[in-house]
């Protein structure tokens, strides 16, 4: 029996990793208090629910097993998510409270799993079409508790997801009814579609930087949520940190947001910047970098928008890379300018095409959930600032 899970932070030398797959994966149907995938009807927007098709399937399958054998060439393990029939059949799944025709799919271990040194978290996640992706990832989970005797494995508490839990009305109020203005309001504001009834959270809204964790407010997790984390990892010692996005409408997931590819270095996504006054006094107290990423080229957010339907997943890939080590960096191959920046930052840069994955749900961070990685709970943030 051998340690199996061990990760404090995103960047010390990766030596075991979880990656998705694409298959079952579906553009979802609408939901109480989400935006979602839809299309243009008559110039008004229409939910649009609808499988992902095979060939897509198959084109984002061949460069997830090119990605993985780049990893093993390098020395790391990687475990592959396993479809269960219900998610691969698309079958409608349901509770006593709900029913939703399609799940989404189980592309990004990142969004379902929290990984805190030797324990692993299933995310009380907010959306129905979400609610059974954990499963994918059982079989993984039995191994590692199986293998590794110092192994933690969690479930938060299930939430109910009932039409309670929701402000039924906000996506179409977004869409259609507030003005500019009052949109920036309730993002400024915090007030997305999700009530705080009962705790949620997706995992990809955390960054982990050893004692400290940072944490988008977004609108897939609540307060209740992040209270929920910090009463579980209280003997951790762990602090919290909010960071807000300049984003016009729902904020989603942090690793979009921002990526640390080392200490000491932080790079933002100019397209949602952050804009906590408090975490940049934070990262200036402590001799940290901010700087912006590149921009995607408007050549390849074209060519993403006409095959895929789909600019915003190129917007999220410019800073969702996956560290190997504080000195290596993989990143979506079309990212050219933010390639340029990290080479003279001194990185070897790996750059990986996966352009054809974007669509599944996210880049190279979403897809991946990293568990084991040398070394311990350091501290990066010595000088805290009062009440952040």
């Amino acid at each position: 029996m051998s340690k199996m899970v061990n990760c404090w932070n995103e960047w010390d030398p990766l030596k075991r990793v979880i990656l998705g797959r694409p298959e079952g994966t579906n553009k979802t149907a609408p939901e109480p208090g989400f935006m979602w995938e839809d299309i243009e009807v008559g110039g008004r927007r229409v939910i649009h629910a609808r499988p992902i098709s095979q060939d897509r399937v198959d084109a984002a399958n061949e460069q997830m097993d090119a990605f993985q054998d780049l990893l093993e060439a390098r020395g790391i393990i990687v475990d592959r998510a396993v479809i269960p029939s219900s998610m691969h059949d698309r079958r409608p799944t349901s509770t006593p409270d709900w029913s939703v025709p399609f799940q989404y799919g189980a592309n990004n271990p990142r969004d379902t799993h929290l990984c805190i040194g030797n324990e692993i978290i299933e995310a009380p996640m907010s959306k129905r079409c979400r609610y059974f992706e954990y499963l994918a990832y059982r079989p993984i989970m039995e191994h590692y508790f199986k293998e590794d005797p110092n192994f933690l494995w969690t479930a938060a508490p299930k939430p109910r997801l009932s039409d309670e839990c929701f402000e039924i009305d906000y996506p179409s109020n977004m869409e259609f009814v507030w003005t500019p203005e009052k949109k920036r309001q309730k993002v400024r504001g915090r007030d997305f579609g999700v009530s705080d009834v009962e705790p949620y959270f997706d995992a990809a809204d955390m960054i982990r930087c050893g004692k400290d964790i940072f944490w988008l407010c977004s609108c897939t997790t609540n307060p209740s949520g992040r209270e929920w984390l910090k009463r579980h990892l209280a003997s951790l010692d762990l602090r919290f940190h909010i960071v807000e996005c300049d984003h016009w409408s729902h904020p989603y997931h942090l690793d979009a947001i921002l990526s640390v590819p080392r200490p000491g270095l932080m790079i933002y996504n100019q397209d949602w910047p952050p804009i906590t006054e408090e975490f940049f006094a934070l990262l200036e107290a402590n001799d940290w970098e901010i700087m912006p990423a590149g921009e995607v080229s408007q050549r390849h957010k074209e060519k993403v928008e006409k095959e895929w339907d789909d600019e915003e997943s190129e917007v999220w890939s410019i800073v969702n890379g996956l560290s190997i080590d504080p000195k290596t960096f993989c990143i979506e191959a079309n990212n050219t300018e933010q390639i340029e920046r990290l080479t003279k930052l001194g990185f070897e840069v790996i750059p990986v095409p996966y352009d054809k994955v974007t669509l599944f749900g996210g880049s190279l961070h979403c897809s991946t959930l990293d568990v084991y990685r040398e070394g311990g709970c350091e501290d990066y943030f010595p000088n805290q600032i009062g009440g952040y």
